[in-house]
């Protein structure tokens, strides 16, 4: 009912709203806009070509898309727990995170999403691909899968702002620094760091590890086969974890100043 509200006063002035979706439409393809130079003087990038990096691409920024439209706005938690605005939402028979995800819901966030989508598509017309009944269905279940483990990272983030009121900027570093990070292939990489998002952060499992399985592609030194097929596990666990920490976070509230 609260994003319905802020769709409706979105759409009020249609005009506007339409300026906004494609502003953040543009903004975002300039991300793909590099990616498009880079190939404009090279044939292959980290050994992958410019259809499988574009479909690298599109899923994480599909994914992610969604989870930024979803939960977005718990970036706004430190200054909620500052000021002590949280304590409308703490007096409405709802869940509170669901308050805070709905509260000044933006639509316009669907041109980052748009923009995934398309160049999702374009990825795949381009991919010479051997495509299967397990390589079909892990298409949907990877962009899904990814959208859950970006917005676990989400609200881990948000729960840590009820002690450091400051520092989402440290969430934004694992969520559009992971998703910059996810537009490119793994092999360009040092070892070390994709150990790092597979072990600790678990963010290659959002499109890399999937991906490389579709693409017919060995997994990185170190990490086993079956991971490809962890992302549905992988995304309950960072769901549960979010979750507990959220309790954790909304328990120590003590209205402003907390």
């Amino acid at each position: 009912m609260v994003a319905a509200m802020w769709i409706r006063s979105t759409m009020t002035y249609r005009a506007s709203f339409a300026l906004t979706l494609f502003s953040s439409f543009t903004v975002t393809f300039f991300d793909f806009v590099v990616i498009l130079l880079m190939f404009g003087q090279v044939r292959g990038l980290g050994g992958f070509s410019f259809g499988e990096v574009a479909f690298l691409y599109g899923t994480t920024g599909t994914a992610f898309g969604i989870a930024d439209l979803t939960m977005g706005s718990l970036q706004r938690m430190g200054r909620r727990v500052r000021d002590g605005s949280l304590d409308t939402f703490l007096m409405r028979p709802a869940p509170v995170i669901a308050q805070v995800a709905a509260d000044q819901f933006a639509l316009r966030r669907l041109g980052r999403v748009a923009q995934g989508l398309l160049v999702l598509v374009w990825g795949l017309l381009l991919l010479d691909v051997e495509w299967t009944a397990v390589r079909l269905l892990m298409l949907p279940v990877m962009i899904f899968c990814g959208a859950l483990i970006f917005s676990a990272v989400m609200v881990l983030g948000a729960s840590t702002l009820f002690w450091a009121q400051d520092a989402a900027e440290v969430t934004n570093a694992f969520t559009y620094g992971g998703n910059t990070l996810l537009q490119y292939p793994p092999s360009i990489f040092a070892q070390d760091l994709v150990r790092g998002v597979v072990y600790v952060v678990p963010l290659a499992f959002v499109n890399w590890l999937p991906a490389l399985y579709i693409l017919g592609r060995e997994a990185p030194a170190g990490v086993p086969d079956w991971a490809a097929f962890a992302s549905p596990l992988v995304a309950a666990v960072c769901c549960g974890l979010a979750g507990l920490a959220w309790r954790a976070g909304l328990r120590s509230y003590r209205s402003t100043g907390s």
